[in-house]
């Protein structure tokens, strides 16, 4: 297990002042990762709290501190979360945050990398409001280039904020409570090409690490041919083991072959009683099988079992193919918010889509997978 010992508390020299707001008796401190149970529970209850008060989704798994560990243990990154507590010592708000360095994109702060959204969870204005002061604060102590926050929703008015891009909404299914009634409420086409994979010889495998292979061999072929660098299995092996009784993975084989793996989160921790799939791929030779109909389907099949009333498709860019398929099983957009305060540079420069990085695409597709596999990694693991 994580061993958080290095980055309980940050050194004072690096970590942002006590902040007290006039008016108000809110201060944040830097903490790295939260390591203390007694302060977990009590971020458990506020995250529950909020979850309690709204509708949908509601606040996400990906505040959980153990991301800050995954993040730690899977792509080294340096934890640097921020607590929010009254003069009386309550616990209302947290912020985890991770320091990412790269010789390709320099350094950032970012809420959080590999996730959707992250943000903060904060209990009133003021809890909020001293949460991004320290944050921004701590990206000029730390010389980052970039801070970077996913949010849920709207970002928070903020007047550091140089940049606000809500072009890729989350796409989410409200479930109802039986496989039976969801493929009911399926259009008839999606259901026949549902069939179509189904009628194929597939293998459907649920596990954790004894599946790795399986799983990795197909996502890292499928990261290629888009183009785009792939995570190390180190990253997929560290949530498995620090959500356990959460995370796992599916692996789909035919004749033996492993054609299609996906990772499924299904939160037990916020209240929220929410599945995500923040990877997932099949061989492109197995689309005319309408193989990914069929994992995905199972995938709802599994939410269901798991006791999910939601499930999160992820994000696309409004209009995408990704977009249009995840919007054909009944997903809703909901707005997703990456704000960010550049330091040094312009937005376009600083973005791994940005221009300047496009051409870098093309030539990665046309390259050996060993070679993608070697490289790909050290790369994606500096995208804030």
């Amino acid at each position: 297990m994580f061993d958080g010992s290095a980055a309980r508390k940050l050194d004072p020299a690096q970590a942002p002042p006590r902040l007290q707001l006039a008016g108000a008796s809110v201060s944040v401190e830097a903490v790295g990762a939260m390591d203390d149970p007694t302060d977990r529970q009590e971020l458990q209850a506020l995250v529950r709290r909020a979850n309690e008060r709204s509708f949908g989704a509601g606040v996400g798994h990906e505040v959980h501190p153990n991301w800050l560990a995954v993040l730690s243990d899977g792509l080294g990154h340096r934890p640097r979360g921020l607590v929010a507590r009254t003069a009386d010592g309550d616990l209302v708000g947290w912020m985890p945050l991770a320091e990412v360095r790269s010789r390709l994109f320099g350094k950032h702060l970012s809420s959080l990398p590999y996730l959707n959204r992250a943000g903060l969870i904060a209990e009133g204005d003021d809890a909020r409001d001293a949460l991004l002061d320290a944050a921004v604060e701590q990206s000029d102590r730390l010389d980052a280039r970039q801070l970077l926050v996913r949010f849920d929703g709207d970002a928070p008015q903020h007047p550091a904020w140089t940049d606000l891009r809500q072009g890729k909404p989350r796409l989410l299914l409200d479930l109802p409570t039986d496989a039976g009634s969801l493929w009911d409420l399926l259009p008839a086409k999606v259901r026949n090409q549902i069939r179509k994979g189904r009628r194929q010889p597939l293998e459907f495998r649920f596990g954790g690490v004894e599946l790795l292979d399986g799983f990795y061999e197909v996502f890292a072929k499928n990261m290629r041919d888009l183009g785009t660098p792939v995570y190390g299995r180190r990253l997929f092996s560290s949530i498995l083991e620090h959500f356990e009784d959460e995370a796992e993975l599916v692996c789909v084989s035919m004749r033996g072959q492993a054609v299609g793996g996906a990772l499924l989160i299904h939160d037990r921790w916020s209240g929220a009683r929410l599945s995500q799939v923040p990877s997932a791929s099949c061989l492109r030779e197995t689309n005319p099988l309408s193989v990914n109909m069929a994992m995905y389907w199972r995938l709802l099949e599994r939410s269901l079992e798991r006791g999910a009333r939601a499930f999160d498709f992820g994000r696309s860019t409004a209009g995408s193919g990704p977009y249009r398929f995840k919007r054909q099983w009944g997903a809703e957009p909901s707005t997703t918010t990456w704000a960010s305060v550049a330091r040094k540079g312009g937005e376009q420069d600083l973005r791994p889509d940005g221009l300047k990085h496009r051409r870098r695409v093309q030539a990665w597709k046309k390259l050996p997978l060993l070679v993608t596999r070697k490289i790909g990694p050290a790369i994606v693991r500096g995208v804030p």
